[in-house]
């Protein structure tokens, strides 16, 4: 009787085959463009605005977008970014912030962009646009219902992210004056936050944290009862920021 034989497969041998021609092999890839939008978020009157544009695509005619374009080659996304943002509205003393990626294939209607969204937050009176083309300008974020493209996404996503951050870290008191009564500053976190807080809860947090500092002042005409005004410990936060563990509304 013959035994039979137990089948082996060959020794498929590792591939090692280095790339060399590193042009070569970036040129062979898909051509995706990569664009840069602006979502500057700014504080006037107790209300939160975004900066918008008049779309010049004759697909979006009349509808607003936000300030964006395309990262030229020998470009950093940084200096994208600023570049855009200088271009568009003159303004250079603004900080920008990375937030997110979106490269849904559908959100442009002339093919496959991708776009990085970058992000600020300013007091517009401190800020003055130097350029107002194709309508720039001030938009209340409560008053958005369409954007051109997928902004209307991007600016909520934007939002989302900026009202993590105001909870996280103290970045609302650069937007307030450098005296400052409670009322104001519950003001801007609502605005920010678009939701109504609870006046005494607000106090007792800001209270537990020490970190205002009682300036034995009172607001000076105003429609309403005067209050107390405080200044920011940016000094103590400075020191104690490793500590910090948020404000959790």
């Amino acid at each position: 009787m013959s035994i039979p034989m137990k089948k082996t497969s060959a020794a498929v041998a590792p591939t090692n085959h280095m790339v060399k021609e590193a042009v070569q092999l970036v040129q062979a890839y898909p051509k995706v463009p990569l664009t840069v939008d602006c979502v500057i978020f700014g504080f006037e009157e107790n209300k939160l605005k975004v900066l918008l544009i008049k779309s010049d695509l004759e697909v979006y005619k009349g509808q607003y977008s936000l300030l964006g374009d395309i990262v030229q080659d020998n470009e950093d996304l940084n200096e994208a970014a600023y570049r855009i943002l200088k271009q568009r509205t003159g303004m250079s003393d603004v900080f920008l912030e990375q937030v997110k990626v979106f490269g849904g294939p559908g959100r442009h209607p002339g093919g496959r962009v991708v776009t990085i969204a970058y992000c600020s937050l300013l007091n517009i009176n401190h800020h003055e646009l130097k350029i107002h083309d194709n309508d720039l300008d001030w938009y209340g974020v409560n008053t958005i219902r369409e954007l051109a493209f997928d902004h209307k996404l991007i600016v909520d996503e934007c939002h989302t992210w900026l009202q993590k951050r105001i909870q996280e870290h103290p970045l609302g008191f650069n937007l307030l004056p450098e005296k400052f009564s409670l009322r104001e500053l519950q003001n801007l976190y609502e605005a920010i936050l678009g939701v109504s807080l609870d006046r005494r809860n607000f106090r007792k947090k800001f209270a537990s944290m020490d970190l205002l500092i009682d300036i034995d002042e009172m607001e000076q005409d105003v429609p309403h009862r005067p209050g107390k005004l405080y200044k920011f410990n940016f000094e103590k936060y400075a020191k104690s920021k490793r500590k910090w563990v948020g404000i959790d509304f």
